[in-house]
Formats: structure tokens, C-alpha cells, sequence
């Protein structure tokens, strides 16, 4: 069932895709803050509760409807997993995103390239030139194809459409508790980090291997074991540097932001990139997407085979 519900969204997507933030996780994240304010003294075990209680039910709750569901009709699972799917799932936001960024860039349109990476990156990026906005775009892009399609499309194939809520769930969390500075907030947010980062570890390098295998295999492997640890947040530095290394582009490298530099390692090998490095981004993202596909088919038919 797993792949033809993945089928299906990817087309459902294609013809109606989501444009706009979905208003489930913003209510989500509400709900995060009220946690916060409620249970963050500081303390581990806190923070541990709080997870748990902002996790764990709406996880639990989506799974036993599922399983009830599943045994009362097929047919209405099938439709229920291609629902939750298209709400977990965000391929057409990003790649969207990207082409309209390399369009802008293609046409030295600056003024629009900084104000589309502005609203897809939520600040302000004024300052930024040709070369900062297509990097910046890349790393965006790279980024949120594991965490919106890969992430969610390995937990989705391991548990099912709670698999697929409880990774998009938890790298909301992730986001807003485990970043939190401990010397202001304590122990709070070690937790929701330590979590996602357990959830994360095997999708995060099978997106990495995955780019490597439909771009360049020796350089993202290569920048893979070179460069992703010095990155400030390695895991990510994982994804950037094997995807860089697959596209064979630089990326990382200082920034000038608000008149103050940030300094960042190189990431990748090659030249700096331009507006069609990000369609070839898009493209090595399409391949990697494949890939996946095509392994859950060979899987399915092997499932198929020994039943």
C-alpha cells in the first residue's frame, strides 16, 4: 500500500499542489509554544514530558485509527494514507520555490531574487548578491528535500502514515526546543533534539548516499567524509556536502550578513554556482526521488512475491 499511496500524492501534488503553509502544523506549533510556557523549568525531564505530550497523541491517536481503518475497508486506508501523505509531504514547495529563485537569478532580476529567498528563508537577505542568493538557495533546497520528502518518505515506508507525522512533528519540535540556549532555558530542549536526531540518523545518510548515486558517487562520498563535520550543524552538513559533491559546485564559504561576516567551510568541490546549478539541484533531487521509488517498487513486488 505504501507505494501506490506515494504514487498517488506525487500526482495529486503535480495537479494540486500545496502552495501555502499547512494550517495543521501552525496550530501544531501553537501548541509547542503553550508547552513551553508551561512546562520549561529548565529541567530534562520536563522537556521529555512536554515531547511526549505534544507528540505521542496525535501519533498514537492517527495510528489506531489507521490500524481500525485498515481492518474495516481497504479501500478507505488506502485514501486515509494519501490524505495524511499530501499534508507530510512538500515536494512541490521547495522545487516551486527553487525555479522561481533560478528564473529571478537568470533574468538579473536581484530586487525579486532576494525577496523570494527573503519569504522562503524568513529573513532579510538584503544584502545578499547573485552568487550568496543561488548558495543560499541550494543549501534551502538540499535541505528541505530531506526533511519534507526524504524524512517524511522513510518513516512513512518503516510505520506508516504515523511514521510520517511523527518525523514531520518532531523536526517541529526539533526546531523550536532543541536550538533553545541552555544557558537561558536549562535541560528543557535536550530532549526533542536528542530525539529527532535518533530519527533522523538513518534518513539523513541514506538521502546522502542516495545523492550520491545519481550525481557525482566518488565527490559526495568524498565531501561527505571531509567536510560535513565542520559544518556548524553536521548533520546538516551531511546533506550539503554530499550534495554539492554530487552536483560538483561550492558551496558554504563566508556571508555577508547585516554588514557582519559569517564565516562558513567550504562545501563541495568545483566552481561557485549559478542560476542553472539550481535547476540541476531540482533535477538531482527528481533522480535521488526516483531512486527511492524505484527501490519501495522492488521491495513491494518482493513482499508481493513471498506471500
Amino acid at each position: 500500500m505504501s507505494f501506490f499511496s506515494l504514487v498517488a500524492v506525487m500526482l495529486l501534488e503535480h495537479f494540486r499542489p500545496l502552495t501555502h503553509r499547512v494550517q495543521l502544523y501552525v496550530y501544531f506549533a501553537r501548541y509547542g509554544n503553550f508547552l513551553e510556557r508551561h512546562f520549561n523549568a529548565g529541567r530534562y525531564r520536563y522537556g521529555l514530558l512536554a515531547w511526549g505530550l505534544g507528540i505521542l497523541p496525535p501519533v498514537l491517536a492517527l495510528a489506531i485509527f489507521y490500524f481500525f481503518l485498515y481492518r474495516a475497508n481497504f479501500l478507505l486506508a488506502l485514501l486515509f494514507n494519501v490524505g495524511v501523505l499530501y499534508l507530510t509531504l512538500g515536494c512541490s514547495l521547495f522545487t516551486q520555490s527553487a525555479g522561481k529563485l533560478a528564473a529571478a537569478l537568470r533574468e538579473h532580476d536581484l530586487d525579486t531574487a532576494r525577496k523570494l529567498m527573503g519569504d522562503w528563508e524568513g529573513r532579510s537577505i538584503a544584502d545578499f548578491n547573485a552568487v550568496s542568493l543561488t548558495k543560499i538557495g541550494m543549501e534551502k533546497l538540499l535541505l528541505c528535500a530531506h526533511r519534507q520528502f526524504f524524512g517524511v518518505f522513510f518513516w512513512f515506508a518503516v510505520l506508516g502514515p504515523a511514521g510520517a507525522l511523527l518525523y514531520r512533528l518532531a523536526h517541529i519540535l526539533h526546531q523550536k526546543w532543541g536550538a533553545l540556549d541552555h544557558q537561558e532555558y536549562g535541560r528543557f530542549g535536550i530532549f526533542s533534539d536528542t530525539a529527532f536526531r535518533y530519527l533522523d540518523w538513518l534518513p539523513l545518510r541514506l538521502t546522502a548516499v542516495s545523492f550520491a548515486v545519481v550525481g557525482d558517487f566518488e565527490d559526495a562520498i568524498r565531501c561527505w567524509q571531509e567536510q560535513a563535520a565542520k559544518w556548524a550543524n553536521p548533520s546538516q552538513g551531511i546533506i550539503l556536502a554530499s550534495g554539492a559533491g554530487a552536483l560538483g559546485v561550492r558551496l558554504g564559504d563566508p556571508l555577508e550578513v547585516d554588514g557582519q561576516i559569517h564565516y562558513r567551510p567550504e562545501l563541495g568541490l568545483g566552481e561557485e554556482p549559478d542560476a542553472d546549478y539550481l535547476n540541476s539541484a531540482v533535477s538531482l533531487i527528481w533522480r535521488a526521488i526516483s531512486l527511492w521509488f524505484g527501490l519501495l517498487l522492488l521491495l513491494t513486488i518482493a513482499k508481493w512475491a513471498g506471500s
